[in-house]
C-alpha cells in the first residue's frame, strides 16, 4: 500500500508531500491543474522513460520518492536482490537529471530490471489509454493465464522449457539442410580445423609452462655470465675470499693480546666460511644452466603454433579445445549424414508431439478458466451497467505453436439483444472499454499482491447511473486493495475515503500545482464544482451532502 509520495521540481510541482491510507482515495482538479502529473510521477517510479523536459524550468534535476507499506510478496523479491528492508515499509526514488537518472530502493541504487520488477509487486497502474490495449488479443491470452495462474503456471513454464528444445532441434535441421557438394565442402573445411586441433596435441596449461620455460632458457647465458663475475668478485684474485684470508693472518698475530680480538677473529672465520659456501652454490648452480639453442627453437616453435591456434580457435587452450569438439560433433554429423538427419528428424517429431501434448493440457485449462472469467466478467459487466450484456470468450486453436501453447485467446461482446457476441474493438465504444477493463481489474485484484491499483480517468465516456456504478465497483475493490483513482465524476469523488484537491495556481509568474486534502466540507465544495455548479447555492451544496450520504449508507451496506 502506498503511504506516502514525495515529489519534487516535476514540471509544474515545486514540491509535494502527500501521505495516502487505505480504502479509495479520489483526486479532482479543474482541467490543467497537473492531475496527470502525479500518474506521471508514479510512472516515473515504476521505471518507465522520461524526458528531462519533465524537470521543473529552472531546476537541474527532479525527484519522485515512494514509499510503501510491504508484504510477504515483495520482502521475498527484495530479499533476492539482497536489498535491505525494514519489517513494514520500503522507499523507491528516482532522480533525472539533465544528463541520465538514478533509481534507488530504501537508499540503494539498482538499474531500471530490479525496479520494475520491485514496483511491480507494490503497484498496478491503469492509465487513461490502458483500456484500448483490450483491441489486441494477445491481451485477452494474458488476462486469461494471469486469471488461472496458480492452475497452468508449471505447465507454461515446461512448455516454455519443452519449445526451446524443440526450437534448438530445428535450427540445428536448418543447418543440416544441405546438397552433396555443400555437405563435402563443409565435411573437408571442418576435417582440416579438426586435424589442425588434434595433430598439434596441446594441453590445458601447456602455454604457461613453455612461456616460463622459454623466459629461464632465453636468459640463461646472461645469468651464466651475471654468475660468473660474482664467482670472480669472490674467489678470483684480490677477490673476497683473499681479503678474508689476509684479515685472518693479520688477525692471527695479534689475537692472544685480548679476547675481544678472538672475538673478531671468528666472526672473519665465519665471513671466509660464508663465502666459500656461496662460492660452492654459485659453482652448483652454474652447472645446470647451459644455453641449449635447439631447445629455445622448440619452446619458441612449439609456442608460436599455440598461438597461432589461439588466433584461429579461441583466445585460451580450452577454448580451442572446446572448438575442436565442436568440430568433431560437425565432422560425426557430416559423416552420417544420412543416419544423423533421420535421428534428428525423429528428435523433432518426438518433441513436437511432447510439446502439443502439453499444450493439449494447456488448452483444456484454459477452457475451463475461460467459463469461469466468462460468468466473472458478465456478473461485473451488469454491476457496470451493462443491462444487455453477452460476454464470450473465445478459445480456439492456431496452426502453429509458440511458448505460450496453441489457443488464440478474444475477448467477444453484444451490448444489443439479438445481436451475436463480435470483436470488442467492432462493437465497445472507449467507455466501455474502459469500465469492461474496471471489470477486469476488480476481478483480478483479489487474485494478485498488488496492493495499490491506480486508475487514470476509468470514468471517461460515461455519466449519470453508469457513473454511480463504477464509483460502487471501485469502492468494492478498495476494500481487498488500496485505490487510486483520478475523476472527474461527482459520483465517484462522494464515493471517496480520502479526497485529494490538484490545484494549479500563479504567483510571482511562476506556475505551481497543489495538492491537499479536503475534510467533509471542503469535499463538499468540490462536489459541487464538479457537479457543473457555476455558483454554490443551498441547492447545490444539499444535493452535494446528499450525494456523500448515498456513497457512505452504499458503502455500508454492499461493500
Amino acid at each position: 500500500m502506498l503511504i506516502n509520495l514525495h515529489v519534487k521540481n516535476l514540471a509544474l510541482i515545486e514540491e509535494v508531500d502527500i501521505d495516502f491510507d487505505k480504502g479509495l482515495i479520489v483526486l479532482t482538479g479543474e482541467t490543467g491543474a497537473g492531475k496527470s502529473l502525479i500518474l506521471g510521477s508514479v510512472n516515473i517510479a515504476l521505471g518507465n522513460k522520461v524526458s528531462k523536459d519533465i524537470i521543473r524550468a529552472g531546476k537541474d534535476n527532479a525527484l519522485v520518492e515512494l514509499t510503501f507499506l510491504v508484504d510477504e510478496n515483495c520482502r521475498k523479491v527484495l530479499k533476492k536482490y539482497d536489498l535491505d528492508y525494514d519489517s513494514d515499509t520500503v522507499t523507491v526514488s528516482r532522480k533525472i537529471t539533465e544528463n541520465r537518472s538514478i533509481s534507488k530502493i530504501n537508499g540503494e541504487t539498482v538499474n531500471v530490471i530490479i525496479l520494475k520488477e520491485v514496483m511491480s509487486c507494490l503497484v498496478d497502474i491503469h492509465g487513461q489509454h490502458d483500456h484500448q490495449s483490450l483491441l489486441y488479443k494477445s491481451k485477452h491470452l494474458e488476462i486469461l493465464d494471469q486469471f488461472a495462474y496458480d492452475d497452468i503456471n508449471s505447465l507454461k513454464v515446461e512448455i516454455s522449457n519443452k519449445y526451446k528444445e524443440y526450437t534448438d532441434l530445428k535450427k540445428q535441421l536448418e543447418d543440416f539442410d544441405m546438397d552433396e557438394n555443400e555437405r563435402l565442402r563443409e565435411l573437408e573445411f571442418a576435417e582440416f580445423e579438426l586435424n589442425e586441433i588434434e595433430d598439434a596435441d596441446i594441453y590445458e596449461g601447456e602455454d604457461d609452462e613453455l612461456e616460463e620455460e622459454f623466459r629461464r632458457i632465453s636468459k640463461s647465458e646472461d645469468v651464466f655470465k651475471s654468475l660468473n663475475n660474482v664467482s670472480e668478485y669472490l674467489t678470483g684474485d684480490r677477490g673476497l675470499s683473499d681479503l678474508a684470508g689476509s684479515a685472518i693472518t693479520c688477525i692471527n698475530d695479534v689475537s692472544d693480546f685480548d679476547e675481544q680480538i678472538n672475538g673478531i677473529k671468528d666472526e672473519l672465520y665465519n665471513i671466509e666460511s660464508l663465502i666459500k659456501d656461496v662460492s660452492r652454490e654459485i659453482y652448483d648452480y652454474s652447472n645446470t644452466l647451459s644455453v641449449d639453442e635447439e631447445r629455445v627453437r622448440e619452446v619458441e616453435d612449439r609456442l608460436n603454433l599455440i598461438n597461432h591456434l589461439k588466433m584461429k580457435y579461441g583466445k585460451t587452450i580450452e577454448a580451442i579445445r572446446e572448438y575442436g569438439n565442436e568440430k568433431r560433433k560437425i565432422v560425426d554429423n557430416l559423416t552420417n549424414y544420412e543416419s544423423n538427419l533421420n535421428s534428428l528428424k525423429e528428435k523433432i517429431e518426438k518433441s513436437y508431439s511432447e510439446i502439443s501434448d502439453l499444450c493439449s493440457k494447456l488448452s483444456k485449462l484454459r477452457q475451463v478458466a475461460s467459463a469461469k472469467l466468462e460468468s466473472l466478467i458478465t456478473e461485473a459487466l451488469i454491476e457496470l451497467n451493462f443491462l444487455q450484456v453477452d460476454f464470450k470468450i473465445s478459445v480456439t486453436r492456431k496452426d502453429d505453436i509458440s511458448e505460450n501453447g496453441f489457443d488464440d485467446v478474444q475477448f467477444l461482446i453484444s451490448t444489443n439483444p439479438g445481436e451475436p457476441p463480435r470483436e470488442l474493438g467492432k462493437v465497445a465504444s472507449g467507455g466501455e472499454l474502459s469500465r469492461i477493463m474496471l471489470a477486469i481489474k476488480s476481478i483480478l485484484a483479489g487474485m494478485d499482491d498488488v496492493g495499490t491499483l491506480i486508475f487514470d480517468e476509468i470514468d471517461t465516456g460515461i455519466s449519470g447511473v453508469t457513473a454511480a456504478k463504477v464509483a460502487n465497483k471501485l469502492a468494492v475493490i478498495s476494500r481487498k486493495r488500496q485505490v487510486i483513482c483520478i475523476s472527474h465524476l461527482a459520483q465517484i469523488a462522494a464515493m471517496a475515503d480520502h479526497h485529494y484537491l490538484i490545484e494549479k495556481n500563479i504567483e510571482d509568474n511562476h506556475t505551481y500545482t497543489h495538492i491537499s486534502k479536503l475534510d467533509y466540507d471542503e469535499s463538499i465544495s468540490e462536489l459541487v464544482r464538479i457537479s457543473g455548479g457555476e455558483t454554490v447555492t443551498n441547492s447545490a451544496i444539499n444535493h452535494a451532502k446528499e450525494m456523500k450520504e448515498l456513497a457512505e449508507k452504499t458503502k455500508k451496506s454492499k461493500i
